[in-house]
């Protein structure tokens, strides 16, 4: 059954791959690598579990940490063309100096 599992997030790990790779707009791409990432996470978890190793589940969730922080973070680069966010207009900084 768990290899049944596996075969399956492998599966989905290669269509997302497949999604970032063509997909039409920056955002597909960006949506199918946090799958990907997601898809990661959950075969470190099952690996886990099979071996009976209980610190790949820290891993794991080391991981989805830094995919959702990453993720965030691209997001905001694409919409702004920095990490620091939408810039003020001029116009509006004058009167408060």
């Amino acid at each position: 059954m768990f290899t049944v599992a596996s075969l399956f997030i492998l599966a989905t790990m290669a269509l997302a791959l497949a999604r970032a790779v063509r997909g039409p707009s920056v955002y597909d791409r960006i949506v199918a690598v946090n799958a990907f990432g997601t898809m990661t996470v959950l075969l470190l978890v099952l690996l886990g579990f099979l071996t009976d190793r209980p610190e790949f589940e820290d891993i794991a969730l080391l991981y989805c940490l830094i995919n959702f922080a990453g993720t965030i973070a691209v997001l905001k680069f694409v919409k702004y063309s920095n990490l620091a966010g939408p810039r003020a207009s001029r116009q509006g900084q004058e009167g408060t100096r």
